[in-house]
């Protein structure tokens, strides 16, 4: 187990999370939820079942693709999205 790399992730995705969409909407199910462990396990099935899809994703990419491209095209987007967001496009 690499552990400094473990840490890393762990703390880029923690920030990353920090107050997104998901935690919003996890907040508001389990305000109106009686069962909030239920929303509990249910959005950590969830996050820990999109980092899998992610990290399979990722994985198979670099397979065919160079590491750099897969940087420069997320870069690309990152920008792209970006632009869209702050005039309103998304």
């Amino acid at each position: 187990m690499d552990w400094r790399l473990f840490f890393t992730t762990l703390g880029i995705i923690f920030l990353a999370e920090l107050g997104d969409k998901t935690q919003l909407t996890t907040i508001a199910m389990s305000a109106q939820a009686e069962k909030p462990w239920s929303v509990f396990f249910g959005a950590a099935l969830a996050l820990v079942l999109t980092s899998l899809l992610g990290v399979a994703v990722g994985h198979f990419i670099t397979d065919l693709v160079p590491t750099r491209l897969v940087h420069i095209g997320a870069g690309i987007l990152f920008v792209i999205l970006g632009v869209l967001l702050i005039t309103g496009r998304v």
